[in-house]
């Protein structure tokens, strides 16, 4: 899956999840400061992107992702394995 895939699917179940804009969904954005994600949603996502992907996310590597682009090169790796 090339990288602009993933964005375009990480973007599509957070826009759909979680009602974010499209316009704010840049890779700079930060989960829960400019998209306004909660420790809840955090969890959904982190579910949705399993879901999305048929791959497990190492729950460690998620913890740290803060902003779109951590979490564009976590499921990045992990569509690659």
């Amino acid at each position: 899956m090339q990288r602009s895939e993933v964005v375009m699917e990480v973007n599509k179940v957070i826009h759909e999840g979680f009602e974010v804009p499209f316009e704010k969904l840049n890779p700079s954005a930060n989960l829960f400061a400019d998209l306004e994600l909660d420790s809840l949603d955090a969890i959904d996502l982190m579910v949705a992107l399993e879901e999305r992907t048929g791959h497990k996310v190492n729950i460690e590597v998620f913890k740290n992702a803060r902003t779109l682009d951590d979490v564009y090169r976590m499921v990045g790796d992990l569509v690659t394995q």
